[in-house]
């Protein structure tokens, strides 16, 4: 690997969510800062949306990581599944270990059960769903029925969807009308920023121990942010092919030619480059 030829300890562009690395872009803020907003209002849905790549997990990751012990946390990672299989997944989220068997109406009374425990001992329970366009419209209508338990005085439990643009049109069917009007707050995930690209590239390389003059020149970080669009995921991508590139010349700097090369070896990105190739010679 190339981690001794540019003096790094570890990989910087990985694809694997990791809040180590986390870089406080400008939407990413405020995306969090929606969310601890929704929370802190007693709101029982709120919505985060992003296309492929934006950084949906890191960011549901990163908020989980900011509450505090008044918190109880439960992640669903994949909710592309039925209504009682999801609720067993909230109950064992919650401690519960219950009869599958059981009806949904008993499933709900459990949890219900449950949360007003916790929330007797002084803590909410907050929900996020990853991935939540998977999830079929009855296990919406599932996570409905959750959020009407509460006091006289506040929900006893919030949920947070994080999904694909997708789950808008998914949640425009009428069938979860309900749920819909539930969403109090909401935020799209961007791209990165053409402005803190850059930034981003020396952010996450100073955290892989990079010390020293930028490894990307500034013509193959245009680059790279033209075939990437500024979605983070496809930048690792390509950011970690033309590291690959350079490396396989003993070269010390990624130029363009090694963006290049990693955008032909990347599936979706052949037709751009050509297309750019195009417009740079006419």
């Amino acid at each position: 690997m190339y981690l001794a030829h540019f003096g790094l300890t570890e990989r910087p562009f990985g694809i694997t969510p990791d809040t180590s690395f986390v870089y406080s872009a400008t939407a990413h803020q405020e995306a969090l800062n929606t969310l601890l907003i929704g929370l802190a209002s007693g709101e029982g849905f709120i919505k985060i949306t992003g296309e492929v790549g934006t950084g949906k997990t890191l960011l549901c990751r990163r908020f989980l990581a900011t509450l505090g012990e008044e918190y109880f946390s439960v992640y669903l990672p994949n909710p592309s599944i039925a209504p009682l299989p999801l609720l067993l997944a909230v109950a064992e989220e919650l401690g519960l270990k219950l009869d599958p068997g059981e009806s949904q109406f008993q499933l709900i009374k459990h949890i219900n059960q449950r949360l007003l425990e916790l929330s007797q001992a002084g803590r909410t329970v907050v929900c996020c769903v990853d991935e939540a366009q998977a999830a079929p419209l009855a296990s919406l209508e599932a996570l409905r029925l959750l959020s009407n338990l509460e006091t006289e005085k506040h929900k006893l439990i919030h949920v947070v969807l994080f999904g694909q643009p997708e789950l808008d049109h998914n949640l425009a069917d009428p069938s979860v009308r309900q749920l819909q009007q539930r969403i109090a707050f909401h935020y799209h995930l961007p791209g990165l920023r053409r402005e803190e690209f850059e930034y981003y590239l020396d952010h996450r390389l100073k955290i892989a121990g990079h010390r020293g003059p930028p490894l990307f020149s500034r013509r193959a970080a245009q680059r790279l942010y033209q075939y990437s669009s500024g979605t983070p995921r496809l930048v690792n991508i390509l950011a970690n092919k033309a590291l690959l590139a350079a490396y396989g010349e003993g070269k010390a700097t990624v130029e363009v030619a090694h963006v290049v090369a990693a955008a032909r070896d990347t599936a979706g990105l052949k037709g751009k480059v050509r297309g750019l190739f195009k417009r740079w010679l006419s």
